[in-house]
């Protein structure tokens, strides 16, 4: 079965860096940006070594060293039948540059049994601000391992929203934040969870006088998936930081595990949280279904509004 994805179509046609199985397909970079396979860039840019820690074998390098005049785009497929992909991805965005990055990762088929590790760091110089969009589409039997680091300067700004409603038989989605002097980081997940055992890692460390993170999740869980996420915020410095995770149970055999965590080492500090799991109104079901829906049409549509709120 073939899975329509018409986000990622016009995306990968226009890609900075396109990769397919392990197949690099475009390398597509201009004066402004730089890219390059991540192997390449190893043996071209030495200063490189310090984040890759050691060679590469695949993945891609990005080095916006101006101002772009249009959004980054990467995108990383799974094509064929028990591929393994094990990536090194960094982005290095220079002072002062706004960007927007559309990144997709995912399966064409559903029945691949594919597997995807990507391991990133992305650093945003003084002054940099970056939209990051991160977008997942899998097949029910992939196993999916992201881990990104975001390094934060001074005065910067970052927006991160990953989505994922097409999730794989197994997801584990580390993501950490270190925010330097006076950053902003808004950060989002929304996971769609369906016959899937999903953890979710993700931690911001303020580790800069006067930075501020808010951190949001919105996680469902139906057929029988399993979901557990663990959100921290540790504060080093004077800072300001928000924890907002809600969870929506659509069916009795599947779970969902909340674990907000704050740490605070530094009095000037002020972080908070709120969390909460729920299950779908009988008010709201029996509404929608007096305006002419069927229960399965009636459910999506509420989920649908739970995970846009």
């Amino acid at each position: 079965m073939v899975m329509k994805n018409a986000n990622s179509a016009p995306l990968a046609r226009n890609a900075n860096y396109l990769q397919i199985d392990h197949r690099v397909r475009n390398v597509m970079g201009s004066k402004e940006v730089i890219v390059l396979p991540s192997p390449a860039a190893w043996e071209k840019f030495v200063w490189t070594r310090k984040y890759f820690e050691e060679k590469p074998k695949e993945g891609y390098f990005i080095w916006v060293r101006k101002q772009p005049s249009v959004p980054l785009a990467t995108c990383v497929t799974i094509a064929s039948k028990k591929v393994s992909q094990n990536l090194r991805n960094l982005a290095v965005i220079e002072k002062g540059i706004k960007a927007q990055a559309n990144v997709i990762c995912n399966a064409l088929e559903n029945n691949l049994c594919g597997t995807h590790l990507a391991k990133g760091k992305l650093i945003l110089k003084d002054g940099v601000s970056l939209e990051y969009n991160h977008v997942h589409k899998w097949g029910q039997k992939d196993f999916v391992s992201p881990d990104y680091d975001f390094i934060l300067g001074k005065n910067t700004k970052l927006i991160y929203n990953y989505k994922n409603l097409f999730p794989p038989e197994n997801l584990n989605l580390k993501t950490t934040i270190f925010a330097g002097e006076n950053s902003n980081c808004i950060l989002s997940f929304v996971v769609n969870g369906q016959n899937s055992k999903i953890e979710i890692k993700d931690s911001v460390f303020l580790e800069g006088k006067n930075s501020n993170s808010i951190v949001r999740l919105r996680l469902v869980g139906k057929k029988k998936s399993q979901i557990s996420a663990i959100s921290k915020i540790i504060a080093r410095a004077p800072s300001r930081g928000h924890l907002d995770c809600q969870g929506l149970l659509v069916d009795k055999f599947s779970k969902i595990s909340l674990s907000p965590e704050l740490v605070c080492e530094n009095n000037k500090a002020q972080i908070t949280h709120e969390a909460s799991i729920g299950r779908i109104s009988e008010e709201q079901l029996t509404y929608l279904r007096m305006r002419g829906l069927s229960e399965k049409e009636a459910i999506d549509l509420i989920i649908s509004g739970f995970l846009e709120k």
